[in-house]
């Protein structure tokens, strides 16, 4: 099974390459998060493979990732095989070791991590902004030989250097990250100018359900995990961050509507 977070799309598109690849079924993890039980519990084949396909924020793995595992139990798990798959823009730090702790507090061995380098979207920070046009086309016309790669090893049992750490990942793992899953996550931003049409487009795909309508136009509530997809998906680019992303690039995966 594959339970994937995605906010603009490009850990979708990976997720669903690999559940073609691999035969293995889809689920979401925004969706399981809504449920109210308070654990999570799955069946697991003795011949299941376990994926986790998400993004990097910030050098580490999207917030709601790591809640999900804290609520996971996997009923069957008998040391199956466990996958972490991260999309990042260019650096992965150690999400990788983090990812493996979470799921180590859950009894959860890691057999292998892999990443796939896929078009920028953060763009809520200083000197953070989208990829230019060439380079976001090179990524993308890159990314289906980097998916088949890692299920050409997933399938082979291969644990293949597949994935980007970066430059410094302590310092971007371990004191950066944990800032931003402090101060970041739960506050924004976000607001809405005159140009909002009341789509609700952003309402609905809004991961976390943060985002409600009043009078036709989107309010954000306090349980934001910055993931970006509002921002991006947003037809007639209305939506923006305080000033900084006034001058900033769009995007979102061209193959996810």
């Amino acid at each position: 099974m594959i339970f994937y977070f995605t906010g603009t799309g490009n850990s979708l598109w990976v997720a669903k390459a690999l559940s073609e690849a691999l035969g293995e079924p889809l689920i979401s993890i925004a969706d399981e998060l809504r449920k109210e039980e308070e654990g999570l519990a799955y069946p697991v084949r003795p011949d299941e493979k376990i994926l986790f396909v998400y993004p990097v924020h910030s050098w580490g793995p999207a917030v709601p990732v790591t809640r999900f595992i804290s609520r996971l139990a996997l009923n069957g798990y008998a040391g199956q095989p466990v996958y972490s798959v991260s999309t990042c823009g260019d650096e992965c730090g150690y999400t990788d070791l983090l990812i493996g702790k979470a799921l180590g507090k859950r009894a959860i061995s890691l057999t292998a991590a892999y990443s796939v380098i896929m078009p920028n979207n953060y763009i809520l920070l200083p000197g953070f902004d989208v990829d230019a046009k060439e380079v976001e086309e090179r990524k993308l016309q890159d990314a289906p030989a980097h998916v088949a790669g890692i299920a050409e090893a997933i399938r082979e049992h291969r644990q293949d250097a597949l994935y980007h750490t970066g430059s410094m990942p302590g310092l971007k793992s371990y004191w950066i990250y944990p800032l931003f899953a402090h101060l970041a996550i739960g506050r924004n931003s976000f607001r809405v100018s005159d140009a909002c049409i009341s789509c609700g487009l952003c309402e609905r795909i809004c991961p976390t359900g943060t985002i409600g309508m009043q009078a036709g136009k989107p309010v954000w509530a306090d349980t934001c995990v910055q993931c970006v997809a509002c921002i991006h998906r947003c037809p007639v680019r209305a939506i923006e961050y305080g000033k900084e992303t006034l001058k900033k690039g769009r995007y979102h995966h061209p193959e996810i509507k």
